[in-house]
């Protein structure tokens, strides 16, 4: 087996560590005396809603809605799948949530709510406030994406502009709430995840706006009005609220568990392994640099950690798209890592998000070799330049060096890997 191969079964490994199939149905309640009704939003919402069909009893009443992103729905029986926009919400993200919404106002004491949350669900429930509309939140999403904000600043703005999320879906709810919930953020804090729809929110209107005024974002006047709002008028609900009294927000999976499971691999292959952290943040290009540096004190400097050796690390970095390239998060983080590294022998990297779409493109991620700048120089490639107009998806795509895996249907963020020999 190459290192080609180690890098990607490891990949394997981690995303099966998260597969909702096989979490879903350790986490499920009894069914209630009256019906349950299934909720969701996000990349594993259709593997969640399945799996939660496939264990629940077929004597009991089940029904549903989720939503995720086009080209990630499974066919399910009870739960309805719908599809809508990712990155950037559409009309029928908010369609689906408006359909949420009436169907939970419905339920009656003896209901249960589950609600099955993943990465993605913040876009996909775009059900804006009054006074906003879908127009204002796709122009500041937008944005947000491309300024660098970490996606706690990107969801502090968009739990303040949503009609479900930063806990008005619990608030609108008066049966038992269990959320499940596939957490794609650092730190795993449910209030995150999808944007928080039955957590408390700590956030407030002022760091909404805060943000944006530090970012030097352009919004509608709309979006100001509403988070300047007087008496609290758009402010979510805070923690230590009773209408979470009924609520209970459980992470089944986290991107700690997966770096745990591809660890176990490569201990059974025979190769030590060190976890960086599942919290990586940060510009892409810069984190690359760091953990660059880190594989050159180990080549020259073996005294605490030798070859072979697999690093790890996990989180989500964030690119400041200046340029009008094509890329996402991982292979900019590989580019700049390749750079760095400046063809040193014997080094071998990974980085794919784990819902396998880097960004927006319809790859994972990519891998680098010893060669692959040698390779790069042969075929007219400037990496320098790749960089610099954030163009790390055509880089790897003319060296036929990207992963690219379809969806995964789940999302614990990103994968990497620095493989030393």
């Amino acid at each position: 087996m190459n290192p080609r191969d180690y890098l990607l079964n490891s990949f394997t490994a981690a995303i099966k560590a998260a597969d909702p199939l096989n979490l879903v149905p350790q986490h499920l309640p009894n069914p209630p005396k009256g019906k349950t009704f299934v909720v969701g939003a996000g990349k594993a919402a259709a593997a969640m809603a399945l799996a939660t069909e496939n264990a629940w009893p077929q004597d009991k009443p089940l029904e549903g809605i989720v939503v995720t992103r086009y080209g990630h729905a499974l066919p399910t029986q009870r739960i309805k799948v719908m599809e809508a926009g990712h990155p950037i919400p559409d009309s029928n993200g908010e369609y689906a949530a408006k359909q949420i919404l009436c169907a939970v106002k419905t339920l009656t004491n003896d209901d249960l709510l589950i609600c099955l949350l993943s990465g993605g669900g913040s876009s996909l429930l775009s059900l804006p406030i009054q006074g906003i509309t879908l127009k204002d939140l796709q122009d500041i999403t937008r944005q947000l994406l491309n300024c660098g904000a970490n996606i706690q600043e990107i969801n502090t703005i968009r739990k303040h502009l949503s009609m479900i999320q930063g806990g008005r879906l619990a608030s609108i709810c008066k049966v038992p709430i269990l959320a499940l919930i596939i957490s794609d953020v650092t730190g795993d804090a449910a209030t995150h995840v999808a944007s928080g729809p039955c957590a408390p929110d700590p956030t407030t209107c002022a760091e909404a706006l805060a943000i944006i005024h530090h970012y030097n974002l352009e919004v509608s006047s709309n979006i100001i009005a509403a988070l300047s709002a007087p008496n609290g008028t758009n402010e979510t609900p805070k923690p230590n609220n009773s209408i979470f009294d009924h609520v209970e927000n459980r992470i089944i999976a986290t991107a700690r568990q997966s770096l745990d499971a591809a660890a176990q691999y490569f201990r059974e292959i025979g190769i030590d392994s060190l976890i960086l952290g599942d919290t990586v943040t940060g510009e892409a290009r810069e984190i690359a640099k760091c953990h660059a540096a880190l594989v050159r004190e180990i080549k020259f400097h073996p005294q605490q950690l030798k070859a072979p050796i697999a690093l790890l690390s996990g989180g989500e970095t964030s690119v400041t798209v200046k340029g009008n390239g094509r890329g996402g998060r991982n292979t900019e983080f590989l580019l700049s890592l390749l750079i760095a590294l400046d063809g040193m022998t014997d080094v071998h990297a990974l980085a794919c998000d784990t819902d396998g779409i880097d960004g927006s493109e319809d790859n994972a991620g990519a891998i680098i070799a010893p060669d692959s700048l040698t390779r790069a120089m042969n075929n007219g490639l400037n990496p320098a330049s790749s960089l610099f107009n954030n163009d790390a998806h055509s880089f790897f795509a003319k060296l036929g060096d990207l992963v690219v895996t379809g969806p995964t249907y789940t999302n614990v963020n990103d994968y990497r890997v620095i493989l030393l020999f």
